[in-house]
């Protein structure tokens, strides 16, 4: 097994952090520090910064439905943040994000190897978001919204076009929105560049996985069949 997969199915963190702190000198194997693309042989001795990395007994999928307020972060030191909300007993790490007024469907896991799967733009997995704006909207604005905007984009410090996209008008101020990128605050940026202010985001789905009647503050573990879908 790479090494970079061992320790993010740990859950210690994703493979891409991996390799920043490989690069960093920060791992070592047996002892010695490594390079990028190592292979690990049984009973290797892992470590990152003094820390034993552990192969972990199960993997765990959480969904949340996250109320606004909680802070998508396993960072202790932020008031409410979504690890402590959650408490599982289990180290776990939510995949992506939702920001802090957003609310809605997020996992949670320990599997860091899943990670890259959800998160990489060029697998353009679909997510769902039920927006409420400021005030009514018309016809020219879902038509723009569904065609791609320009909007800032802080990555590459300057505008990028949002891909075309399916929006459905819901009501006088509600519309369901369908991504496959997952650009900072894209939905919020987006309406404001036609000077709409979203009031309420929920995400409804990502892939396959639906929120349902799932309450707002409560989470459950996947089953095994929405576990495959995911992967």
């Amino acid at each position: 097994m790479r090494l970079n997969q061992f320790i993010s199915s740990s859950g210690f963190c994703s493979r891409r952090k991996v390799d920043v702190l490989i690069k960093e000198g920060k791992v070592t194997v047996n002892g010695e520090l490594i390079s990028l693309g190592h292979v690990m042989n049984e009973g290797d001795r892992v470590e990152v910064d003094g820390q034993l990395i552990e192969a972990k007994e199960n993997d765990i999928y959480i969904m949340l439905n996250k109320p606004p307020g909680v802070t998508c972060t396993a960072a202790k030191g932020i008031e409410r943040n979504i690890i402590d909300f959650v408490n599982y007993p289990e180290r776990i790490f939510p995949v992506g994000r939702l920001d802090k007024q957003s609310e809605g469907l997020i996992l949670l896991t320990n599997d860091g190897s899943i990670v890259n799967e959800l998160l990489k733009e060029e697998n353009e997995h679909e997510k769902d978001y039920i927006v409420t704006v400021d005030q009514k909207i018309t016809a020219a604005f879902i038509e723009d919204m569904a065609r791609g905007v320009d909007i800032y984009n802080p990555r590459k410090k300057g505008n990028v076009r949002t891909k075309p996209c399916r929006v459905v008008q819901i009501d006088d101020y509600c519309f369901k929105i369908t991504l496959s990128q997952g650009l900072n605050r894209q939905i919020r940026r987006m309406c404001r560049r036609f000077q709409f202010t979203v009031t309420r985001l929920q995400r409804v789905r990502i892939k396959e996985l639906a929120l349902g009647a799932l309450a707002v503050g409560q989470w459950r573990l996947l089953t095994q069949d929405e576990i495959t879908g995911l992967k």
